[in-house]
């Protein structure tokens, strides 16, 4: 049995729907499921059980959980706008020393979800190498809570027991519960569709023009297909980006999404939220020499393509 927390999630969902599509059935999903439409995610996969987040804590500290054959370790808050830090230390950081201490216990491979927000506003780079692990600056909680974890492993030298993936802008099907965490893209759909209009924000930053700010934009299938191969390479360990280490613009996306709508471009560049401004990320840009060295070698769906597939899901709100 495999145990996949935030398997309800955008991410785990999709992961689980990947283990899904290759014969995998036998799992223990853990999650959250409260006032919002998460649990349609799971609808139409398979697994063994699913057991809310708090009941499972318990179930570990009380070392009552089945045994497993692997931990994979989604679950998060994963909000960079929260105010309670010790909301995620408890959630974030404790809960995932408790997980990866019983799973190195057991002896089982251990894969958690780290963050690109770990790479704070990029000064120091996007290079997963553990030796740069201790100069990284998040700026916000949610980054440092994630950042906090990353550096117990390494200090504790458990990095060669665990594969830790820094996620960079994942979209795709199964976010649609997000709210304002959601993508641009999921966001913005239906507007096109209704308005022939996408909203962006304009540029701070004289280096970049409106619309012009980059991101390492990955979708979800290219995401689950590098998890599933970290999830069948246990001696593949350390951490990993998953981006697709080729940077885009905002402009791009809106291009793109207008080409799979059929309609004509019209972009409106909108004020930034003065709370935002001094916290955003004018670039990012996954280095991914650890996971091409670590012998994934399939290439990355282009974002042109990526966005036209996506928006065949939101036409009809259908689910991976």
């Amino acid at each position: 049995m495999i145990i996949l927390t935030g398997g309800a999630g955008f991410i785990g969902s999709c992961f689980l729907w990947k283990l899904n599509q290759e014969g995998i059935k036998d799992v223990l999903v853990v999650d959250h499921l409260d006032d919002t439409e998460k649990w349609k995610n799971l609808l139409g996969k398979s697994y063994y059980d699913y057991i809310q987040k708090d009941d499972f804590f318990n179930a570990v500290v009380s070392r009552r959980v089945p045994k497993t054959e692997a931990i994979v370790h989604l679950g998060a808050c994963s909000s960079t706008i929260l105010s309670d830090a010790n909301y995620y230390i408890k959630n974030n950081y404790e809960y995932s020393k408790i997980l990866a201490l019983r799973a190195f216990e057991l002896n089982i491979p251990f894969i958690y979800a780290s963050s690109a927000a770990t790479y704070g506003d990029g000064d120091s780079g996007y290079d997963d190498d553990i030796s740069k692990i201790k100069s990284l600056s998040p700026f916000n909680m949610y980054g440092f809570s994630k950042h906090m974890f990353d550096l117990w492993l390494l200090n504790n030298n458990y990095l060669n027991k665990a594969a830790g993936i820094k996620f960079f802008n994942v979209f795709g099907p199964n976010e649609y519960h997000k709210g304002d965490m959601r993508s641009v893209i999921c966001k913005s759909y239906d507007v096109i569709e209704r308005d022939g209009v996408i909203k962006l924000f304009k540029s701070y930053n004289p280096q970049y023009k409106d619309g012009e700010q980059r991101r390492d934009f990955v979708y979800i299938k290219d995401v689950v297909e590098i998890m599933y191969f970290l999830f069948k390479s246990p001696s593949k360990v350390g951490i990993f980006n998953i981006g697709t280490g080729k940077s885009r613009t905002w402009n791009d996306i809106a291009k793109s999404m207008f080409l799979a709508a059929n309609k004509q471009e019209k972009i409106e560049y909108t004020d930034m939220p003065d709370a935002l401004k001094l916290k955003y990320q004018y670039f990012t840009e996954a280095k991914i020499d650890n996971l091409r060295n670590a012998g994934y070698t399939k290439p990355f769906m282009e974002l042109e393509d990526s966005v036209k597939d996506y928006c065949g899901y939101l036409k009809n709100k259908s689910y991976l």
